[in-house]
């Protein structure tokens, strides 16, 4: 692979984009009984791929001055130069572009417009604005990080469905903890750049308190799936499971064993989510009956 195609495949944020577009293919397999349309699972998972990427480069973009100033993003494309924000632009446009012309004339409508909002949501919305505004960006930006579930299922079905939001709010409420951990043991890159992230503002007590609370009231939507019926035992144990390895970390935070225990949290936390919706896959496949029917938003 040339030194051009990884820098601009970094600009992706591919590590990333491969979590958000696991859950997005797992809601695609959670919205029917058996295997997904070959159509919608092929394009719909480019076209989210895509506009993830696009999200993405934007995010460098937006970013490249604080970038420039925190060792975890020192070596990203744009702030070492190895491309100029015009090409960055170009990239990012064209991809944001494709991805919505494959998920508006190969999916649906309703994927198109709402992989847009997310995009927007990402890029605009918690990079250019909320990232910089608040201490509490990551809570109010998270929508946009969660929506990818929903993503899948409405490419499969053309519809919205209440699982498929019960999804969404399960990494709506995993966001915060996610990224505070990684936020506490990269305070200090943060407060170089001026951004006010909970620990810097807030102190790390603090946010140490508030990854606890957040991953109690995690576990508890966790929970859903299956007291709402569309998800069983299987399902439940693998969340309990979870949920309390979650806990044992977010609790371990509150007086860690060293300063490196934070990133243990936050990679326990990729992990978690990962398991979480492989769980709901094999509860579907294996015990839960199918979901009810599809509901609520229809477009085109």
């Amino acid at each position: 692979m040339s030194a051009h195609v990884r820098e601009y495949l970094q600009l992706t944020k591919p590590n990333v984009v491969a979590l958000l577009v696991f859950c997005a293919v797992i809601g695609m397999f959670l919205a029917v009984p058996g295997i997904p349309p070959w159509r919608a699972l092929v394009f719909g998972t480019l076209g989210i791929w895509m506009a993830s990427g696009s999200a993405a480069a934007f995010n460098h973009l937006i970013d490249e001055r604080i970038d420039k100033l925190m060792a975890r993003t020192a070596r990203r494309p744009l702030a070492t130069g190895a491309l100029k924000s015009r090409q960055v632009l170009v990239f990012a446009v064209l991809l944001g572009i494709a991805s919505m012309l494959v998920l508006a004339l190969l999916v649906n409508p309703l994927t198109a417009w709402l992989t847009f909002g997310g995009l927007i949501g990402y890029a605009l919305v918690y990079t250019a604005y909320l990232k910089r505004a608040t201490p509490q960006n990551i809570v109010i930006g998270g929508l946009a990080g969660a929506i990818p579930p929903v993503l899948g299922w409405t490419a499969v079905t053309g519809a919205l469905h209440p699982f498929a939001l019960q999804l969404c709010l399960i990494i709506f409420v995993w966001t915060p903890p996610h990224f505070w951990a990684l936020a506490i043991f990269r305070r200090e890159d943060y407060a170089r750049a001026q951004i006010p992230m909970l620990p810097v503002t807030h102190g790390v007590s603090y946010t140490r308190w508030h990854v606890l609370f957040y991953t109690v009231l995690l576990v508890l939507v966790t929970l859903l799936p299956a007291l709402t019926g569309y998800s069983g035992l299987v399902y439940l144990g693998g969340a309990v499971v979870l949920g309390a390895g979650f806990l044992y970390y977010a609790i371990r935070l509150l007086n860690p064993p060293d300063e490196f225990f934070a990133m243990r949290v936050f990679k326990y936390s990729i992990v978690y989510l990962m398991a979480l919706f492989a769980f709901l896959l094999a509860d579907h496949w294996i015990t839960a009956p199918p979901a009810g029917q599809t509901v609520v938003l229809r477009l085109g």
